[in-house]
């Protein structure tokens, strides 16, 4: 960021205000306007930030495809070369990684902890996608007229990603990796909240190698900035990750040129805990599934089925545990759960806890915003745990995308898939129970995209990962992500 300084002797940036990138440019937006970006832990503010729109995004669509089009430009390159400059993407994102930690953790409010690692798996996502560059290939097909028939991978050219605030960084490395890879020209547009990773990572793009204009970056409201990626006629995909009504526009605004689409939406994952499990690994383990990252997580184990027969012990369990989480300052290495992302978040959320009040689900712990320093400055809350639930209350079947989870009993395997797939989304889940055969026949029942066994795990760089129903469509991560970036052509030659 060009505007950025560097206190000395510390990881910490000091921001002004700062530019998207276009065509390898710093810009400002194309009418001067801007916005503020804040620490919401802090309320302090941390920059300024260019209110980009439809003009700024078709001046990037023109750099990408310019870039495309340039003479023994980035269409030219081997796969094995843009392996090599996702490589040294990579090597520059962990160089960098305190600095990328410590904006992610300002920006979104999360412990800084927990954005050194996330900073960490953008450079290890990047090393996969330098890896799989050239392992991607078409194939031969015997066809029964005589002669040569194959298929070539191409990349489709000008792509649109669209990026949310919980895992800002995270998520863009998901859809920069493969697109790089697979040789497509990139305009990202992170959310409002969050912009300023997205920014720092396209600018170690270009340090990286890549040519000005493939990777851009317009910042600015979705309804704008994010409406014209979706609609313009020159990108010929747009992936999408973030809340499932926002999906659904931008899957209208697509049909114009009929793109492709790739969504990865709402959840509201169920944690299902058999009476056979090992209830104090699922305790110790399980509060990091709905509260990591105060809740803001598309995977959350936010609804809790406990079979009847321990449902007062793994509450019980369940409840010690999060007392022990550290909330607090997410500057502080030692804290578990910082900040909400916004006030404005952590108001929706608390209208979520009252309707669950409301409802008749008893409050078992938290429900409320912690008091004192530093809480009173930030978009804090505690974790929120709901008992005696049923399954039509709207803070079982609405995705509250907050630190609130409520438990549900059930009495055997059957009613635990039911009452599991008795929502309309399906992207993760976990199954606890020390009888294999039976956590393989419930993972088969639970509509989802991805589920864990004994653990809590969705992410994992190398496997395919999306969502059922009203949580998505398509697969990022692992070689699947590759398919998503690219056309298949197929050629056949007469041999006769």
């Amino acid at each position: 960021m060009t505007t950025q300084t560097q206190a000395p002797g510390t990881a910490e940036p000091t921001l002004g205000t700062v530019q998207m990138i276009i065509g390898g440019e710093h810009v400002d937006a194309a009418d001067g306007q801007t916005f503020d970006v804040v620490n919401p832990a802090t309320s302090e503010l941390l920059a300024r930030v260019p209110l980009g729109g439809a003009e700024d995004v078709n001046r990037a669509v023109v750099a990408a495809q310019k870039a495309l089009d340039e003479p023994k430009g980035f269409s030219s390159w081997s796969a094995a070369k843009r392996g090599r400059a996702l490589q040294k993407l990579s090597n520059l994102v962990k160089d960098h990684l305190e600095e990328l930690a410590q904006l992610e953790s300002r920006n979104v409010g999360k412990p800084i902890a927990g954005a050194r690692g996330e900073a960490l798996g953008v450079g290890l996502v990047f090393e996969y996608y330098a890896g799989a560059a050239n392992k991607h290939f078409g194939e031969t097909i015997p066809v029964s007229q005589p002669g040569l028939d194959f298929t070539l991978r191409e990349p489709i050219g000008v792509v649109g990603l669209i990026v949310p605030w919980n895992f800002p960084m995270n998520m863009a490395s998901w859809k920069l990796g493969p697109a790089l890879a697979t040789g497509n020209a990139c305009i990202l547009k992170p959310a409002s909240y969050t912009p300023l990773t997205a920014i720092r990572i396209a600018e170690l793009a270009l340090e990286a190698g890549f040519p000005p204009g493939i990777v851009n970056v317009v910042t600015g409201p979705g309804g704008t900035a994010g409406a014209a990626i979706a609609a313009h006629p020159g990108i010929g995909k747009v992936a999408f990750t973030g809340e499932t009504t926002t999906g659904q526009e931008i899957l209208r605004l697509a049909a114009g040129n009929v793109k492709k689409v790739s969504l990865e939406l709402g959840g509201k994952s169920p944690n299902i805990v058999f009476a056979d499990a090992d209830l104090e690994k699922f305790a110790r383990q399980s509060p990091y599934a709905v509260f990591d990252n105060a809740g803001q997580d598309c995977c959350a184990r936010s609804r809790i089925f406990v079979e009847a027969a321990v449902h007062d012990q793994v509450v019980e369990l369940f409840t010690e545990a999060t007392r022990n989480l550290k909330v607090g300052d997410p500057a502080d290495d030692k804290t578990e759960m910082g900040s909400l992302v916004s006030q404005r978040q952590r108001e929706r959320v608390a209208d979520y806890i009252a309707i669950g009040r409301d409802e008749g689900a008893e409050l078992i712990y938290g429900g409320e915003a912690p008091s004192g320093d530093p809480f009173d400055a930030g978009a804090y809350l505690m974790p929120t745990i709901f008992d005696a639930c049923q399954t039509d209350m709207r803070i079982v079947r609405e995705e509250i995308f907050g630190p609130v989870v409520a438990v549900i009993s059930f009495t055997d395997e059957a009613e635990a898939v039911r009452l599991a797939n008795d929502t309309p989304y399906g992207l993760s889940g976990s199954v606890w129970s020390r009888d294999l055969a039976k956590a393989i026949r419930v993972a088969r029942g639970v509509r989802a995209g991805v589920l864990s066994v004994n653990s809590n795990s969705s992410v994992h760089t190398e496997a395919p990962f999306g969502g059922y129903k009203m949580s998505g469509m398509g697969r990022e991560l692992g070689m699947h992500a590759l398919d998503m970036y690219t056309e298949v052509k197929n050629v056949f030659v007469d041999l006769t």
